[in-house]
């Protein structure tokens, strides 16, 4: 079992996504080079942002898959951003399609991170919750909205020009509350295994909750099966 990684962030999912997958998948071993896979391992690498993942990750991703010819699963992590999940699966598929692009028999999965990855993070009610004392302006982030008790996927954009700015806000703000701090380079405990447990715990809770994170999940529990089988 192979499979190529292909992210959009450039710097929090290449850090937060491995520290994920050994906890999820323990028997999938990273590999620093594509062609260094040979059987239960993993590439990672990011498309620097959107839509160059796509336009530019997705064509690299297949050259190098069809060159090694040894990959089971293509996984796309992008954000959803402004777009509805559907639509930016779309995109991904419209693209796929009009520029001939052929897989072979290595199985495309999409994971579109609703709004974005920090979307996810709020989910941590370890973290947060909202009886706790606040400050400005996270007292305010939690009057407009309080992802402690409501899905931070459904979450607006408060008056930020988008989603994903409120949610890397809210998001900081938060850490800032416990003393610590949040960045995309430094994501700091949120690349931890005890911070991701707390997202498990969330979506058991909480099943109609965190949907593109609970994709996520359902992946890596299908490739455990199929490692394990």
């Amino acid at each position: 079992m192979n499979i190529y990684f292909l992210v959009e962030g450039k710097s929090s999912e290449k850090k937060i996504y491995p520290k994920w997958l050994e906890y999820l998948i323990p028997q999938l071993n990273k590999v620093q080079y594509y062609d260094q896979v040979e059987e239960n391992n993993y590439f990672l690498i990011s498309g620097k942002g959107y839509p160059k993942t796509i336009s530019h990750g997705i064509p690299n991703a297949i050259d190098k898959i069809t060159e090694v010819g040894k990959y089971d699963y293509l996984v796309i992590c992008v954000d959803a951003d402004e777009e509805s999940i559907d639509a930016r699966e779309k995109y991904i598929y419209d693209f796929i399609q009009e520029n001939d692009i052929e897989l072979g028999k290595t199985k495309l999965i999409l994971i579109i991170q609703n709004r974005c990855i920090e979307t996810w993070l709020l989910g941590n009610r370890k973290m947060f919750n909202s009886r706790q004392p606040q400050e400005e302006p996270l007292s305010s982030y939690v009057n407009y909205y309080d992802v402690s008790q409501y899905d931070p996927e459904l979450m607006g954009d408060y008056d930020r020009r988008n989603h994903a700015d409120f949610h890397e806000s809210y998001l900081k703000e938060i850490f800032k509350a416990k003393n610590t701090s949040y960045s995309k380079t430094k994501p700091r405990d949120a690349q931890e295994t005890h911070y991701l447990k707390q997202l498990l715990k969330r979506i058991d809770e909480e099943t109609e909750h965190l949907q593109t994170f609970q994709s996520f999940v359902q992946f890596c529990e299908m490739i455990n099966r199929k490692i394990n089988t």
